[in-house]
């Protein structure tokens, strides 16, 4: 007997099983590096805070996202907003009214950080986030990194993913900070 499959429903748990194993693959215990940004982005702040007040529901791909308390935010401790720094630049994460959990934990009120770097526009929120050189994702519950970035003008932001690397409802974001690497 065959069973029918939504296509978009399968890609996402094809894609959602890749990016955990990929986000788990580190097995030396230290914190992923990003490889180095190329083009830096013109600072934009207006996505640090998300409106969307739509109830939790399944996406056009079947998807549901974990919900997030109301008040819950990520927050860039280190560099600050503004900062001239040199290269590799340490990165400190923070995060208020969550926790902190690997990929693949599905726990209430918990995620992991994923670190966007020089992005013009937000990641489809209704899909696991893409790993590629602009979203460093953080599977193993990290905090912090060290990223090497090119001489420059940069944008970093944090969005908290789930235990599938798919941003809460709403989502869970830090304000967009730009930093100048000399």
């Amino acid at each position: 007997m065959r069973i029918p499959f939504q296509r978009s429903l399968l890609v996402a748990v094809i894609a959602s099983t890749g990016l955990l194993q990929a986000c788990s693959d580190n097995s030396d215990g230290k914190e992923a590096a990003a490889p180095a940004a190329y083009a830096p982005a013109a600072a934009d702040h207006s996505n640090h805070m998300n409106t969307d007040d739509s109830a939790t529901k399944p996406a056009a791909t079947g998807i549901v996202r974990s919900p997030a308390p109301e008040g819950a935010a990520a927050e860039i401790v280190s560099p600050t907003n503004g900062a001239t720094v040199s290269s590799p630049v340490k990165v400190v994460f923070g995060l208020e009214g969550m926790e902190v959990a690997p990929a693949g934990n599905e726990q209430k009120n918990s995620g992991h950080h994923h670190l966007l770097i020089d992005l013009d526009t937000m990641p489809n929120m209704d899909m696991p986030l893409p790993a590629n050189d602009q979203v460093v994702h953080f599977g193993k519950g990290q905090t912090e990194t060290e990223l090497e970035l090119e001489p420059g003008t940069h944008t970093l932001q944090l969005l908290l993913g789930d235990y599938r690397h798919v941003p809460h409802q709403p989502p869970v974001t830090s304000e967009k900070i730009t930093i100048t690497v000399e």
